[in-house]
């Protein structure tokens, strides 16, 4: 028999009982969709990962000291001992930020940062737990965040240790309204600054939420709100910005080496560490494609579960129409043409299966990413690999009810009611 014969055989055969062939594909299309729906969450959350990461700035890369737990029990005494619960060993100063600025080549900018939460009040308002940052005149330019009303802070705010502070959007909504801000007096602790600025919105990067915070100079927090005794005017992360892709590894290695000599540290041990946003990208992707691979499996087991009701349904037709089989090998039908149309039918039940669930799991990774909270993108390879994997399913498990088909014995195929 002719393979388009046998083709045309099979597919009159899933006809017969098409209810039956739509419920058996069920399985196969639940599987399909699952896996690219699946793969499309998780790349997604990589995307979404490596878009916040790089929201913090280009080029950057991020020095941060060692740290060990000081103070009685671990935590830190004085004002802002909320935010600095540990301190470095000796770690980064204020002084480095100069020197990385002058010394290294191939840095397009220089910003420190250490961090307390305070309370701020002002407009007849208080705010508890703000995070207030302390910082410099460059971290606008590095970190990407401008300022939309007013000014940043300044290299003479710093010197001079000016009570001047830059508010986040969110932050100057809930002290002032819809009344001007610059140039408003805020208390941050027991300390009055002015407000010379106002930043852009920017929302939550991260767990961090920038249009929430307050930005005053990092002098002033040495002066005010960090205690002498636990770290006094260290920094908590310093950030580098290169010029370029090309000239960051140059650029680490020019950090690291000045860092060693200005702290006189072993080059072995130094007293702080250096990452990129690739390295965390990085770490941040292994974790997610950790988490991709068992979904991948969970959808696999759909498959799976789709494949054995594929074979269930190809025996129960093999013996419902035993004396169709024996007929047809009465008048010429060899085994193999037997085995080859339920061979076919069981292929077909997948492809259209498989068909039916790409369609069902491209319209539902962008149903699911625009009503859903998670993002989702559509993985290209996600496609032909469910496709594929439902061509397998219906060989794989239509095989053993089409040699079963083939192996009747036509004689007793025929005297079965």
């Amino acid at each position: 028999m002719s393979l388009w014969r046998t083709v045309k055989v099979a597919w009159e055969g899933l006809t017969l009982n098409k209810g039956r062939s739509v419920l058996t594909m069920l399985g196969v299309i639940i599987g399909v969709a699952s896996v690219i729906v699946m793969m499309a969450v998780s790349s997604g959350a990589e995307a979404e990962i490596a878009d916040q990461i790089n929201a913090l700035g280009a080029n950057l890369i991020m020095v941060m000291p060692s740290f060990t737990r000081v103070g009685f029990g671990g935590g830190m005494q004085g004002p802002g001992a909320g935010s600095l619960a540990s301190g470095p060993t000796s770690g980064l100063t204020f002084d480095d930020v100069g020197a990385i600025e002058a010394e290294v080549d191939g840095v397009d900018g220089v910003s420190a940062e250490q961090t307390t939460s305070q309370e701020v009040s002002g407009g007849g308002v208080t705010l508890d737990g703000i995070q207030v940052v302390g910082t410099t005149s460059g971290f606008t330019h590095v970190r990407d965040y401008e300022v939309a009303e007013g000014r940043f802070l300044t290299d003479d705010d710093n010197e001079r240790r000016n009570k001047v502070v830059v508010l986040g959007s969110s932050i100057t909504e809930e002290l002032f309204g819809v009344s001007a801000a610059v140039g408003a007096s805020v208390k941050i602790g027991s300390t009055r600054f002015t407000v010379v600025g106002v930043m852009e919105q920017k929302g939550v990067v991260g767990n961090t939420d920038y249009d929430g915070r307050a930005y005053i100079p990092i002098t002033v927090v040495f002066q005010r709100f960090t205690s002498a005794r636990f770290g006094g005017d260290t920094i908590r992360t310093l950030y580098v910005a290169a010029e370029s892709k090309d000239v960051m590894e140059s650029v680490m290695q020019d950090v690291t080496l000045l860092l060693i000599d200005r702290h006189e540290v072993d080059p072995e041990a130094p007293d702080f560490s250096l990452m990129t946003q690739d390295s965390i990208i990085d770490t941040a992707t292994s974790t997610t494609a950790a988490f991709r691979d068992l979904l991948a499996w969970v959808a696999g087991v759909s498959l799976v579960v789709g494949g054995i009701g594929i074979m269930n349904i190809m025996l129960v037709s093999v013996t419902e129409r035993t004396r169709e089989i024996g007929l047809r090998q009465a008048i010429g039908a060899r085994p193999r043409d037997v085995q080859l149309q339920f061979l076919l039918e069981a292929v077909m039940l997948s492809l259209i299966g498989g068909l039916a669930g790409v369609l069902a799991g491209v319209a539902g990774s962008y149903v699911f990413g625009a009503v859903g909270t998670m993002r989702t993108e559509l993985v290209g390879s996600s496609i032909p690999l469910a496709f594929a994997a439902a061509a397998t399913v219906g060989i794989f498990f239509g095989y053993y009810p089409a040699t079963q088909a083939a192996r009747l014995d036509p004689i007793e195929a025929l005297r079965r009611e």
